[in-house]
């Protein structure tokens, strides 16, 4: 006699209940040939379900062995049990298991996946095996379209999918009308007739007449095995051939078919892929907006801080800022300036004067401050005009009573906006002064608030207001191709040279820049980690929703099994399915940001955001990353999941 295609010795199965042990199975030893059609009955608890879990190597056995054809499945790992199911095994279950999200053809079509049968041979496959079974023109409905006797022959079709030797039938007929039953068992008679094993685990006596052979348990013993029909048992004859040739594994496509699969159940549960996406849709928008409202913030503010002139040095009278004799200290002159201009650092120079007056225009006075600056001083703060002209070198060397006005002094002398102030002739005490030019607002932001500004030559605020040839600053722009902290020393060690001691300080207005810079990061930085808080935050809420995912598909990942998925095929899906929840996320979010730009850029004024490349990509790849971390350990849990108890939806 052949050697047997299922050959069982001494089989147990024994389960811990508490404090005591259940053997679901006690020491059953038989054989099964290749061709044989064969029905285990038995009552319910007798342990027929369990012997045919152990033999289509969904559960193992406590003690014995069992070997399929020659082969030890107890030194088999995980992968190569995977591949028997796959390849030796296809399961017909009472309740179908199909999956309800795919179509019946899907369904078909799901254990050559796994097998890495490439996607035209199987749709081709899937497609003959539904017409042969009378379900062509069902192929693309879902299983709750269909009657429960076309569901069975879905599951039969799916069976069938890889060409499996062995059929393991469980209550085929258990959830079917007589009708839909008698269809199946012609079904699996014709199957057996073809050469494949057909097992069938059964308690209908009338189900197991249709077995050449029946093996009756009781108590997780065999007590009976009987032949039906003289003759009929098809012993030692040829396994059925297989139905496709083995193609080769790809982690390329198995990655392709696992994208695929995780997009179909995202789509099959979209309320609960947007809840899962939006802790991260809620922290990618976060960061991304709080990161570009700092940007927008900071330059707003520098813009500003560059009208004074982000590379200026301004050197004052006095030992020091505060130094209450500054007044007293006269040796600060129009030559200092004039020898500043030469040296190779300055790119411009200018000396300055400021006296506090009384302006007046017509009936209307007002205090102001009177800034008497070179020509290149309006070049060297970056001022704009809204109107008008600037003053020049020739107006500085004849002492013109000539004057730019900033914004706040022109809505204070010419309240009535349809009055041009150009050529216009204002007071300072008793001097007039004729107005060349309005500065554009925002142009003075060093001004006290509500205070006046005012510009004129600084030789005519030396001959006509203060009689004195000392100056209050000489204002340095330095050429940009010096650093500031080195032209500053040049600066400080020339005019110790000319004075013969350090009467004064020098401000560096690059100091602010750089100070409000800093804070500026510092205050983006802690905002940017409250954002990211709430991106682990919404991390945590995807690894808990998947978590749940899991317990809800537990039956689902117990099908994959069946047909054949191996370990790192669920895992695979799972981290895929979390990563793609985290990745349209991310993208959702990034959108959500850039709206949430045009609505801020429309109610408030003055500041944009500025979204960084960088941290758009950085949001994508942190919400993918976070898919992939958080999403890792609800991946493990649904891999490391036990056959039967997934199949049972424990």
């Amino acid at each position: 006699m052949n050697t047997p295609l299922i050959s069982l010795s001494g089989i147990s199965r024994i389960y811990a209940a508490g404090d005591e042990t259940v053997a679901a199975l006690q020491a059953v030893s038989l054989d099964i040939h290749a061709g044989e059609m064969v029905a285990i009955i038995g009552t319910s608890g007798s342990g027929k379900s369990t012997l045919m879990n152990i033999l289509g190597c969904l559960d193992k056995p406590s003690t014995g062995s069992y070997r399929v054809a020659g082969r030890e499945v107890s030194s088999l790992d995980g992968g190569e049990l995977a591949e028997l199911r796959r390849e030796h095994f296809g399961f017909i279950f009472q309740r179908y298991h199909l999956l309800p999200e795919l179509s019946a053809i899907a369904n078909v079509e799901m254990p050559a996946i796994y097998a890495g049968m490439s996607k035209s041979s199987r749709r081709a496959r899937a497609e003959a095996l539904l017409g042969r079974l009378g379900m062509r023109e069902r192929a693309s409905h879902r299983p709750g379209q269909l009657s429960g006797g076309q569901q069975q022959r879905v599951s039969i079709a799916r069976a069938l999918m890889n060409g499996a030797e062995v059929i393991l039938a469980d209550e085929p007929t258990g959830a079917l009308d007589t009708r839909s039953g008698e269809d199946v068992l012609a079904i699996l008679d014709e199957l057996n007739a073809d050469g494949h094993t057909v097992i069938i685990v059964t308690h209908d006596a009338g189900v197991a007449s249709r077995a050449s052979r029946v093996i009756e348990i009781a108590d997780g013993r065999v007590v009976a095995d009987r032949s039906t029909r003289a003759g009929s048992a098809r012993t030692g004859a040829s396994a059925a051939p297989k139905a496709r040739t083995q193609h080769g594994y790809s982690l390329i496509s198995a990655a392709n078919e696992a994208l695929h699969m995780a997009l179909v159940a995202m789509w099959s549960h979209k309320m609960r892929s947007a809840l899962t996406m939006l802790g991260i849709i809620i922290g990618i928008m976060s960061v991304v907006s709080v990161v570009a409202i700092g940007r927008g913030s900071q330059q707003s503010i520098l813009s500003d801080i560059s009208q004074l002139g982000t590379n200026t040095l301004e050197v004052f009278a006095g030992h020091g800022f505060g130094d209450v004799n500054a007044d007293a200290i006269t040796t600060l002159t129009v030559g200092d300036a004039e020898a500043l201009a030469r040296q190779p650092y300055a790119a411009a120079v200018t000396p300055t004067d400021t006296l506090q007056q009384t302006v007046r225009y017509g009936a209307t006075e007002s205090s102001a401050f009177i800034n008497g600056v070179g020509a290149s001083y309006f070049a060297a703060t970056a001022r704009q005009l809204e109107e008008g002209r600037f003053f020049d070198r020739d107006s500085v060397s004849r002492r013109s009573q000539d004057v730019v006005i900033d914004s706040i002094a022109r809505e204070a002398l010419f309240p009535d906006r349809r009055e041009s102030p150009l050529g216009k002739v204002i007071f300072v005490g008793d001097v007039p002064l004729r107005v060349i030019g309005v500065l554009k607002k925002g142009s003075s932001i060093m001004a006290p608030s509500g205070m006046l500004e005012l510009y004129i030559p600084f030789t005519s605020v030396q001959t006509r207001f203060t009689g004195s040839q000392s100056l209050r600053s000489i204002m340095v722009q330095v050429d940009d191709a010096y650093p500031m902290a080195e032209a500053e020393a040049a600066l400080k060690r020339f005019l110790i040279q000319r004075h013969g001691s350090e009467d004064f300080n020098i401000f560096n207005t690059d100091d602010i820049r750089q100070a409000i810079t800093s804070t500026t990061n510092i205050m983006t930085l802690l905002v940017a980690v409250i954002a990211v808080i709430s991106l682990v935050v919404g991390g945590i809420g995807v690894m808990n929703i998947m978590l749940v995912s899991v317990s809800e598909r537990v039956s689902e990942i117990g099908v994959r099994m069946a047909v054949g998925a191996r370990n790192n095929d669920i895992l695979r899906q799972f981290l895929i399915e979390a990563a793609i929840v985290c990745l349209v996320g991310g993208l959702l979010g990034i959108g959500g940001a850039l709206l949430l730009g045009l609505i801020f850029g429309v109610f408030v004024q003055g500041v944009s955001l500025i979204y960084s490349p960088a941290s758009i990509v950085a949001a994508i790849a942190c919400s993918s990353l976070i898919g992939i971390v958080f999403g890792f350990l609800p991946a493990r849990n649904a891999s490391k999941l036990d056959p039967v108890a997934a199949l049972s939806g424990a």
